[in-house]
């Protein structure tokens, strides 16, 4: 069955689209770049109908929250003690589109846990949320399922999202997402720009 158009009020949410999982950090995400264009290119057909979502890290992991503590234990390298701020930037093709008040703030996986950001959204009528970046298995779809529950129309770009973890990543796309059809659409960039256009 073809998708249906999207509504007037569709939002191209990309997530963490950062220099933090596109360069060499220990969350280097490899397949970032080869999902770069095809970001680009749903960026670019609306730009005032995106958004970009920033995973922004703690000082350090003792002033994290609740159990954040020993993740940020594991993974002290990519706090902002031991990182260099500038890998928390949109990567630069991004940071060059991204228009006032289009940069989003987060601290947890999901975009709903932002300041704000449910609110934004029903302030603006928003019925239909895009989801491109990185990375599939978490922030994505931690974003997705919030998306779920609070009643939106959810796409995933299915080649506009990447994964450090492959298997991961196939999961979400192959076996996860499609348990939840009537809920999630997972629509190719091609399909979403014709959509788009119709």
């Amino acid at each position: 069955m073809a998708a249906a158009p999207f509504s007037n009020n569709t939002l191209h949410v990309v997530i963490d689209m950062q220099r933090l999982f596109a360069e060499k950090t220990a969350w280097r995400t490899p397949a970032l770049a080869e999902i770069l264009p095809n970001v680009l290119a749903l960026c670019k057909a609306r730009p005032s109908g995106t958004i970009f979502a920033r995973f922004i890290v703690p000082q350090n992991a003792e002033s994290a929250k609740g159990r954040w503590k020993n993740y940020y234990r594991r993974w002290a390298a990519v706090t902002v003690d031991e990182l260099d701020v500038a890998m928390l930037d949109l990567v630069a093709e991004l940071a060059a589109i991204a228009g006032p008040g289009s940069i989003i703030d987060k601290a947890t996986y999901s975009v709903f846990g932002a300041p704000g950001f449910a609110e934004r959204l029903q302030a603006a009528g928003i019925d239909t949320l895009i989801f491109s970046g990185v990375e599939t298995d978490v922030c994505v779809y931690a974003s997705v399922l919030d998306a779920v529950d609070a009643g939106y129309r959810v796409i995933l770009a299915e080649d506009a999202l990447a994964s450090g973890d492959k298997t991961a990543h196939s999961v979400i796309l192959e076996i996860l997402a499609p348990r939840l059809s009537e809920q999630i659409e997972i629509l190719s960039t091609e399909a979403i720009l014709n959509l788009w256009r119709s």
